[in-house]
C-alpha cells in the first residue's frame, strides 16, 4: 500500500463526518436519477406493448375463467389504470382467491402503517434531530433536508420544540452531539406508539381476513372440503374397508370414499419415462417433417410436382395393410433423423439407429408394461385421503384427537387432489424426517456461505474497506462523487437485489425435497426459507458486519465480541443501522422504482421467451411456450416483508423520514402492480386458503422484536440507560402478544368454524351444487371434476390415457404458435 494512507479518506472529526454525509447525498441523488431512469423506461414499455401482446400481458384473462369475469382494460396508453384501480376487494376474492387477496391485504396494511408512522416522523422526529443536531446548508444551496453537519455555532432551524436540560446526555459517536434527557425519552415513546400501532394493524386486519375466510370457505361442499389426509395408519388398519369402519365407528359422519396411498413408485417411474420419450418421439418427428418440407421447397420444379398429390394426400403414417407400403412415413428421399444407443460390455458399444421407429418401439413397449403393472396389486403405505359425507363431519374430525396413541391416526385437510404430490404419498415418515433435517442442514451451510458472501458487498459501502484491500481503486473512487456513489451505493444495492433475486430458485428446489404433500406446504416452505435468507442474512448479518467489513480480522473480532457479550449485539446493531441508513434507503429506492416497474413489463418472460422459442420444436413445446406466467409467492412476498420490515426499523432513527417515505412508494406502487398481475397477467393456484396471513404475523412479529432491540442498542450508546432498559418491558409483552396471537387466531386460520358452515354464501345466489369457489377459480377442477376420477382422490397415473405422439398438421419446423385442434393430429 506504500504510499497510500487510507486514514486520509475520512477521519473521525467532524469534517469527515460532514464529507461522508454529502457523498451519501450523492449517491443517493444518482440512485433516484438511475432508478427513476430504468422504472420509467420500463413503465413506457409496458404500456405501449400492452395492448399488442395480450398472449402475455393479459394471458390469465384469456385463458381462465375466473379472470373473464373481471373488467376489460382499454387499450390506451394509461386509460387501464383507473380501471384496475376501482376493483374492488370482492372483485379479487372471486377471481383470484384468498392468496391472492391475502398478499394485497398486507400491502395495504403496510400502507396504512407507514402513512402513520411517516406523518409522526416528518412532523415530530425530524424537527427535534434538526434541533438538536444542529442542521446547516452550505453557502449558496436552497436549504435541503437531506443535508446536515454538526456545528455547534449554527441556529437551529426550530426554535422553541424543547428546551436544553441542564442534565444533558452525550451521545458515544463521533458526531458528539447533546441531547437533553426528556428528548431521549422520545425514542421510548414512539418505541411503544409504533409497536402499539403495528400489533393493532394486526389484529384488526386478522380478524377481517378470518371474518372473510370463514364466509367464503364455510360455503363450499366439494370434495376438497369433505376430504381428510389421515396418517399414521398402523399396519393392521391398512384397507380402504377397515379405514372407513374405524372412521365411521367415531360417529362424526358417513364415509363416502377412501383411497389408501400406496407404493406406486414403480409405475409413476414408468410414466415419467413414457413421457421423456413421448417428447423424444415428438421432436424426432417434428424434425422429420420440418426437414422434409423445408427441402422439398428447394427441390426442382419437376421433382415438386410429381410428388405434390403424395404430398397432400398421404397420412403421416401409412397403414400397415397398404399395398404401397414404404418403409417410413414421407416419400421423399431424404434422411430419416438418427439416435445413437449403446449396448455390450458395459455399455462401451455404440451405433446409431433410426430414431422416430427405435422410440416408437421403446414407446410401444413401455406402454404395455404400464397397462400390466396399473393392475398390480401395490403394497399399502400409511397414509390416506378419507371422504366424508358433510363438511362439518370432516371438520369435526380434523379439529379433534382420534386415536389415544401418540402419532397414530392423525387427522388434516387435505389439500385440492390437483394439489397432491402423488410421488410423496408413498415416502415413509422416517425418510421425511431425514430429509427435513437434511435441508435444514444445508440451509445452515449456505447460510455461512451467504455471510461470507455478503461481508465483502459490506465492505463495498466504505472507502476505507475497499482502501484495505485496493488503495488505488479507493482513491480513484474518492476523486470522483458519481464515481464513488455508483460503486459504493449502486454496486452493493444492485448485488443485494441480484441475490433476491436468484436464491429463491435454490431455496424452492430445496422446498420441493423435502417430501412434502402437497404444493401449497411447498410454497409456504418457500416464504419461510426466503425470508429467513433475505432478513438474517441480507439485512441482520449485513447490518452487523456493515461497519466492520474493513477486514475478515474486524468481523472475527465483531464475532468473538458477540459471543462473549450480548449486549454487543444490540450496541452493533444501532451503530451500523446509523451508518447504513442511506443505504436501506438506497435499496428501496431502486426496488421501488427501478426493479418494480420491470416485474409489470415481466422482463424474465420477455428475455428468456427468444431462448425458449429457439428451442422449441414440437407442438407441446409451443404450447407450454404461450402458457401464463406463473406467480409464486414464495418468490415476492418475502422480499416485500423485509421492506417492511427494514421501515419499522428505521421508523425512529434520524433517517425515518425518508426510509418512510419510500417505503410509502414502494408499498403504494407494489400493490398497484401485484393487483395487475395477480388478476390479469400470471397464473397462481390456489394451495394455501390464505395461511400464508399466519407466516406474515410471525414476519412482522419479528421485525418488531428487532425494532425494539435495536432501539434499546441505540440508547444504550448515548449512555441512556434507563430508557434502554425501559424498552425491555415492551419486548416482553411483544413477545407475549406474539404466543396469545396465535392460540387466539391461528385454529381460525387452519380450520373452519362450525357455525360458518351454515352461512350463505357471501357472493350472491349461485347454481345448485356449485359454490362460487368453484365457479369463479380453478381449484381442483381439473381433477374435481373430471369424469374419469370418479371425483376422488386418485394418482393419476393409475387412469391417465396413454397420450399419443402429438404433431402439427401441415406446420413446418420453425412455426411461432400452435394453431387450433382442426390444425393438428395425433399420430
Amino acid at each position: 500500500m506504500g504510499e497510500y494512507n487510507c486514514s486520509l479518506l475520512s477521519s473521525g472529526d467532524s469534517q469527515g463526518k460532514t464529507s461522508q454525509r454529502r457523498q451519501d447525498q450523492t449517491a443517493l441523488y444518482t440512485q433516484l436519477v438511475i432508478s427513476i431512469a430504468l422504472g420509467l423506461g420500463a413503465f413506457i414499455t409496458f404500456c405501449v406493448l400492452r395492448p399488442k401482446w395480450t398472449g402475455l400481458y393479459a394471458a390469465r384473462k384469456r385463458q381462465k375463467n375466473a379472470a373473464s369475469k373481471l373488467p376489460a382494460l382499454p387499450d390506451t396508453f394509461l386509460g387501464w389504470i383507473p380501471v384496475l384501480y376501482k376493483i374492488s376487494e370482492e372483485q379479487v376474492l372471486a377471481s383470484a382467491g384468498l392468496d391472492a387477496y391475502v398478499f394485497l391485504s398486507f400491502f395495504k396494511m403496510a400502507i396504512k402503517f407507514l402513512a402513520v408512522t411517516f406523518f409522526f416522523a416528518l412532523v415530530i422526529i425530524l424537527p427535534v434531530n434538526v434541533h438538536y443536531r444542529h442542521y446547516r446548508f452550505p453557502p449558496g444551496k436552497a436549504p435541503s433536508l437531506l443535508e446536515y453537519s454538526p456545528n455547534p455555532d449554527a441556529s437551529p432551524l426550530w426554535t422553541g420544540l424543547t428546551r436544553r436540560s441542564e442534565e444533558a446526555v452525550t451521545m458515544v459517536d463521533e458526531d458528539s452531539t447533546t441531547y437533553p434527557s426528556s428528548v431521549l425519552w422520545m425514542y421510548v415513546v414512539f418505541t411503544y406508539l409504533f409497536t402499539s400501532l403495528a400489533m393493532y394493524l394486526l389484529v384488526t386486519t386478522t380478524q377481517k381476513i378470518i371474518r372473510i375466510r370463514q364466509e367464503y370457505l364455510g360455503s363450499q361442499t366439494t370434495v376438497t372440503d369433505r376430504t381428510i389426509r389421515l396418517s399414521g395408519i398402523p399396519p393392521d388398519l391398512r384397507d380402504e374397508q377397515k379405514i372407513k369402519e374405524t372412521v365411521e365407528n367415531l360417529e362424526i359422519g358417513k364415509v363416502e370414499s377412501v383411497i389408501l396411498c400406496r407404493n406406486w413408485k414403480e409405475l409413476d417411474d414408468m410414466m415419467a419415462q413414457r413421457l421423456v420419450l413421448l417428447r423424444k418421439l415428438e421432436e424426432a418427428w417434428t424434425v422429420h417433417l420440418g426437414h422434409s418440407r423445408l427441402r422439398s421447397t428447394h427441390a426442382s420444379r419437376e421433382r415438386a410436382q410429381s410428388r405434390a398429390a403424395i404430398r397432400q394426400d398421404a397420412p403421416l403414417l401409412q397403414d400397415e395393410g397398404d399395398e404401397h407400403e414404404q418403409d417410413h412415413v414421407t416419400p421423399y428421399g431424404e434422411d430419416r433423423p438418427k439416435t445413437r444407443i449403446w449396448y455390450g460390455f458395459l455399455g462401451l458399444q455404440s451405433r446409431q439407429v433410426d430414431a422416430i421407429d427405435y422410440f416408437e418401439e421403446r414407446l410401444r413397449r413401455l406402454d404395455e408394461q404400464i397397462r400390466v403393472i396399473r393392475n398390480k396389486d401395490f403394497s399399502p403405505m400409511p397414509l390416506a385421503f378419507v371422504t366424508l359425507d358433510s363438511v362439518a363431519a370432516c371438520q369435526m374430525a380434523v379439529q379433534a384427537t382420534m386415536d389415544p396413541t401418540p402419532m397414530r391416526l392423525l387427522a388434516n385437510p387435505a389439500p385440492a387432489p390437483s394439489d397432491v404430490i402423488w410421488p410423496n404419498t408413498y415416502l415413509t415418515r422416517s425418510s421425511r424426517i431425514t430429509r427435513a433435517w437434511s435441508v435444514t442442514l444445508i440451509i445452515l451451510i449456505l447460510s455461512v456461505f451467504w455471510t461470507a458472501l455478503l461481508v465483502p458487498i459490506a465492505g463495498l459501502v466504505s472507502l476505507k474497506s475497499i482502501c484495505s484491500v485496493w488503495p488505488q481503486l479507493a482513491f480513484a473512487l474518492d476523486s470522483n462523487a458519481i464515481s464513488q456513489s455508483l460503486v459504493a451505493s449502486g454496486l452493493p444495492t444492485a448485488l443485494i437485489s441480484l441475490l433476491t433475486v436468484l436464491v429463491p430458485f435454490l431455496y424452492y428446489w430445496l422446498s420441493t425435497q423435502q417430501g412434502m404433500l402437497s404444493l401449497g406446504e411447498v410454497e409456504m416452505s418457500l416464504i419461510s426459507k426466503n425470508f429467513f435468507f433475505t432478513f438474517f442474512n441480507l439485512f441482520v448479518l449485513f447490518t452487523i458486519f456493515g461497519t466492520a467489513s474493513i477486514s475478515y480480522s474486524k468481523v472475527n473480532d465483531t464475532l468473538a465480541g458477540a459471543s462473549k457479550d450480548a449486549s454487543e449485539i444490540a450496541r452493533k446493531l444501532a451503530t451500523s443501522l446509523q451508518d447504513l441508513d442511506y443505504f436501506y434507503i438506497n435499496l428501496i429506492i431502486l426496488q421501488a422504482l427501478g426493479l418494480f416497474p420491470f416485474r409489470l413489463l415481466e422482463f424474465g418472460s420477455v428475455a428468456l421467451y427468444p431462448i425458449n422459442l429457439i428451442g422449441a420444436k414440437t407442438p407441446r413445446d409451443y404450447a407450454e411456450l404461450v402458457q401464463p406466467p406463473v406467480f409464486s409467492y414464495g418468490f415476492y412476498l418475502p422480499q416485500t416483508l423485509l421492506i417492511f420490515v427494514i421501515c419499522t426499523v428505521y421508523s425512529v432513527l434520524q433517517s425515518s423520514w425518508l426510509i418512510l417515505f419510500f417505503g410509502l412508494v414502494y408499498f403504494l406502487i407494489g400493490s398497484f402492480i401485484y393487483k395487475y398481475q395477480l388478476l390479469y397477467a400470471m397464473d397462481h393456484r390456489q394451495h394455501s386458503t390464505g395461511q400464508a396471513w399466519l407466516i406474515i404475523c410471525n414476519c412482522v412479529v419479528i421485525g418488531l422484536i428487532f425494532f425494539e432491540i435495536a432501539m434499546a442498542g441505540l440508547l444504550a450508546l448515548r449512555t441512556a440507560f434507563y430508557r434502554s432498559i425501559s424498552i425491555i418491558p415492551l419486548l416482553a409483552g411483544t413477545i407475549w402478544f406474539n404466543v396469545v396471537f396465535r392460540r387466539t387466531f391461528d385454529p381460525l386460520m387452519k380450520f373452519i368454524a362450525l357455525r360458518s358452515l351454515h352461512s350463505k354464501a357471501p357472493f350472491g345466489d349461485i347454481s345448485p351444487g356449485e359454490t362460487r369457489y368453484e365457479h369463479d377459480t380453478d381449484r381442483g377442477r381439473a381433477v374435481d371434476e373430471d369424469d374419469e376420477t370418479g371425483l376422488r382422490y386418485i394418482n393419476p397415473s393409475l387412469i391417465l390415457p396413454l397420450e399419443e405422439v402429438w404433431l402439427a398438421k401441415g406446420r413446418a419446423n420453425g412455426s411461432s404458435h400452435v394453431g387450433g385442434h382442426h390444425e393438428e393430429e395425433n399420430v
